[in-house]
């Protein structure tokens, strides 16, 4: 089924071909990950040297350009071959052209680089095919949302060009706007908001995912007045001198709003959407991507979308533990996918976000927001109890459990679970995740190697909002160490690095130039010392991903045996300029020997 042919018709296939312009076009740990640990990862690489698995011959052959094959053994190679969906040679030129046979394609790259499959860390692909639906509301450079007027004029044209879908499911939808970008330096009301409707509810979500703002149509539809309370791990913010919502939602009260305002779509919108997800995050080069918070209708559709083949890469689900535990332990859960879906563990969100000021800190904000104590430190969204609870039952099922923790405070709750977690069911290789991980301290680093605690952080925001968290959210000292990669580096341990879709668009490039150089919008550079050499990084978005996910026998590096899954890349980026690492182009994404985006 395509876009075009759903419900939301060629209006919302347009907007899509559109934003795809726009954005340039267009997914056995030990105890720790020491340099024991890497060394183990390493040794295992350095015993797939190159060659050609037995039998048959190839049904396609790449050479012509450089192959990065993420193996330390053998860093590049000349030539690999495919058959069934899997690497059946990688080598010399020579090497593999022994398995061509009279039926096989030989593909020459040109000179462009080959190099795995990008394997998502953290991303929700489901919020994504939202994203490439909906009104574009992302400021400069993926957008035009920089004040709130532009942000009106948008969300009007938008309603215009999907007048169908509007009357169709009663919603006028955006996604991207960002407070600190905006020229008013703050969020839209709700009043700002009736000038796009005051008929048809407006809901906007902001680029973080964590806040919300909406039109009093969407209040009334929610069943949001004054006399409603603030929900546990949520706030309504209010009209000043008055218990009146201003339209803005923060953190639980945005996710009861966005459930009641999107409970009318219905099945053929979901699967248009994740479709496009899929595809999107394709056009950036992953072959893998991540629903990383699954719950209630999405992953039901994503099972649907699964069984009618249209997942264009792997997707691998975590179900929140919290809300939709009912589809931990079934079917999809485990380490084989079926029709490319699988449910790889379970998800539990500890504390909000830094940049809309949530994340829950050990000490207050460099700026308090308005209205809020001078000692404010943000939200703790998921209670203590609950959260020693859910780490125990993950392991004693042996099950992944990632956990969104950006503030301190979040981690060290994160690292007290983990603890008492093994204390209860003893070690084990159950690579729990530190999902996103802004304000790791120094000394929370150690624990995490010690109790096993996978790394996945998010220099990207070292871009987006970098300038923004040394000048209002966390201060000049605090900021120039928000995603400390220097400090993992340090102690050998392996770590991945993510964008975190749609809070920023799913940017392989833009994530490699920010892991790389942590150069800020500004162009001030945010802790030099947590810069990454190249290929590093790009270990970072292949080996060790895979590695994250369980999945490292299987994806990450171009080895024999190996899922014939890549991306072919315009340059090297070994020999690009390290601040031209973001313009670089996806050419290519090839899904087990398949072409699933061409530029």
């Amino acid at each position: 089924m395509c876009i075009a042919c759903s419900p939301f018709g060629a209006s919302f296939a347009h907007s899509l071909s559109a934003r795809r312009a726009v954005l340039g076009g267009t997914a056995r740990l030990a105890a720790g990950f020491g340099a024991a640990g890497l060394g183990s990862l390493f040794r295992c690489a350095a015993a797939q040297t190159p060659g050609t698995a037995p039998g048959g011959a190839a049904e396609t052959i790449y050479l012509g350009g450089p192959i990065l094959t993420m193996n330390d053994a053998v860093p590049t190679v000349e030539a690999v071959a495919v058959r069934g969906g899997r690497i059946l040679a990688v080598g010399s030129r020579a090497q593999v052209e022994a398995t061509r046979g009279p039926g096989t394609r030989v593909v020459n790259l040109e000179g462009r680089t080959m190099l795995p499959g990008f394997v998502d860390p953290h991303g929700h692909v489901v919020m994504v095919g939202l994203q490439a639906v909906g009104a574009n509301l992302l400021a400069a450079p993926d957008g035009e949302g920089n004040d709130i007027a532009a942000l009106i004029r948008i969300l009007r044209d938008w309603a215009q060009r999907n007048e169908a879908a509007v009357r169709r499911y009663g919603l006028i939808f955006g996604f991207g706007y960002d407070d600190s970008q905006l020229r008013e330096g703050r969020h839209p009301t709700r009043d700002e908001l009736d000038q796009v409707s005051t008929e048809v509810p407006v809901l906007i979500i902001h680029t973080s995912a964590h806040l919300a703002a909406v039109n009093s149509k969407a209040l009334e539809k929610a069943g949001i007045t004054a006399a409603t309370s603030d929900p546990p791990g949520g706030v309504l913010r209010r009209r000043d001198g008055s218990r009146e919502p201003n339209g803005v939602l923060e953190e639980n009260a945005m996710i009861a709003a966005a459930g009641a305002l999107l409970g009318g779509l219905d099945e053929a919108a979901w699967l248009s959407m994740i479709r496009a997800g899929s595809e999107f995050y394709a056009s950036f080069g992953y072959t893998t991507c991540q629903e990383g918070r699954a719950m209630g209708p999405a992953m039901a559709n994503l099972a649907k979308a699964a069984e009618r083949g249209l997942l264009a890469v792997d997707v691998v689900a975590y179900p929140d533990i919290l809300a939709a535990a009912d589809q931990l332990g079934g079917a999809l859960h485990g380490p084989a996918y079926r029709n490319r879906l699988r449910i790889g563990g379970a998800k539990i969100g500890l504390d909000g976000s830094p940049q809309g000021k949530t994340a829950w800190l050990s000490r207050p904000y460099h700026v308090i927001p308005p209205g809020l104590p001078p000692d404010y430190r943000g939200l703790q969204t998921a209670p203590t109890e609950a959260t020693i609870e859910a780490f125990s039952r993950c392991f004693e099922h042996n099950w992944q459990i990632l956990a969104h923790a950006n503030g301190d405070a979040a981690i060290d709750l994160m690292i007290a679970a983990v603890r008492e977690a093994t204390r209860r069911h003893g070690p084990g290789d159950r690579r729990p995740v530190l999902i996103h991980g802004q304000t790791l301290r120094a000394d929370q680093v150690d624990p995490l190697r010690e109790l096993g605690i996978f790394p996945a952080l998010f220099p990207m925001h070292t871009f987006y909002w970098g300038d923004w968290h040394r000048e209002s959210v966390l201060g000049p000292e605090r900021a120039e160490n928000i995603s400390p990669t220097g400090w993992l580096m340090s102690r050998g341990m392996m770590f991945t690095s993510h964008h975190d879709a749609p809070v920023a668009k799913p940017d392989s490039m833009r994530v490699l130039s920010a892991t790389v150089t942590r150069r800020s919008r500004s162009g001030d550079i945010i802790g030099p010392g947590h810069r990454v050499p190249v290929a590093t990084a790009l270990k970072a978005m292949t080996l060790w991903a895979a590695h994250q996910h369980f999945e490292e026998a299987t994806k990450g590096s171009i080895e024999v045996g190996k899922l014939a899954d890549f991306v072919v890349l315009a340059d090297n980026p070994l020999r690009v300029p390290p601040e031209r690492l973001a313009e670089l182009k996806v050419v290519e994404t090839i899904k087990e020997g398949a072409t699933v985006f061409h530029a």
